[in-house]
């Protein structure tokens, strides 16, 4: 499958408040194939938004490379080019919305991209549609829950038609329904499009659905494969702040006491069926 992103030896680092730098990266070196659905998450300062930053040019490598469909980063004439194909949501919708209705808010990067009215016009429906905000069109984001806005500021993202969408805790000012209502939205734009969704995020719980999780810290890559693979080396998680999914740890403590419980049921439903297994077999 073809890679979407390719990063070779990255280097990076933050100048802070004294002479000295803070190094993010050193050596970091990452592919993500098109289509898929990758999760990257990390306790605050890891370095996973520093990650995001890079993917579509708002940061670039000091130190290696990041190549965006064949694109470098570092060249400046690709820079267009790149972040056409690379679309960003950030974590603050309020952030993002430039326009007083929906639907103009959409249009807005389509139109700075100079694409036609009559194609414009089909973006912004199609757009609206993929993320369940077409009855809302007319209305004032201002007006709008949390997790619309989010979804507005999604579908204003593909309307410039990305190959990529990096999403950089998006959810993180939500509450529990409307994190529910993005994560959705990202997994079906993958299944269904073909998108590269790429999210940033601290919630375990929104990773289950992932194709695959990338665990960082310290500004490398501890744990890189299936959300089953990665989510049962609870220990591995631990040892650097992090934590699995509520279901794993329900199922590891009941394993811990005798239940013989499968750790990677990791969804509400499979770990739901794995203790009703689990009683059915005692009862017999």
């Amino acid at each position: 499958m073809e890679n979407a992103i390719e990063i070779r030896h990255l280097a990076y680092s933050y100048p802070d408040d004294t002479a000295t730098e803070h190094v993010v990266f050193q050596d970091l070196s990452l592919d993500i194939e098109q289509g898929s659905f990758v999760a990257v998450l990390g306790h605050n300062g890891c370095g996973k938004s520093t990650l995001a930053k890079h993917l579509n040019a708002i940061l670039l490598p000091e130190g290696g490379t990041v190549t965006v469909y064949g694109l470098d980063t570092k060249q400046e004439e690709n820079l267009l080019a790149i972040r056409q194909q690379v679309g960003m949501v950030f974590q603050n919708p309020d952030n993002q919305i430039v326009s007083n209705v929906v639907e103009e808010d959409v249009a807005f990067a389509p139109e700075n991209l100079g694409v036609p009215s009559e194609e414009i016009r089909r973006r912004v429906d199609e757009a609206l549609e993929a993320v369940g905000m077409a009855a809302y069109k007319k209305h004032a984001p201002h007006l709008l829950s949390g997790g619309q806005k989010q979804r507005v500021a999604i579908a204003g993202v593909l309307a410039m038609r990305p190959k990529t969408i990096v999403l950089d805790e998006p959810t993180a000012m939500l509450d529990p329904q409307g994190r529910q209502e993005v994560v959705s939205i990202v997994e079906k734009l993958s299944r269904e499009q073909n998108i590269t969704a790429i999210l940033i995020t601290h919630h375990m719980d929104e990773a289950i659905c992932a194709d695959r999780v990338i665990a960082m810290d310290d500004g490398k890559i501890i744990a890189d494969g299936a959300p089953k693979d990665v989510f049962t080396k609870i220990d591995l998680l631990q040892s650097v702040g992090l934590t699995a999914p509520q279901t794993t740890l329900l199922l590891k403590a009941l394993d811990d006491d005798g239940c013989a419980l499968p750790l990677d049921a990791l969804s509400v439903d499979d770990c739901a069926q794995a203790l009703f297994r689990q009683i059915s077999q005692a009862k017999a």
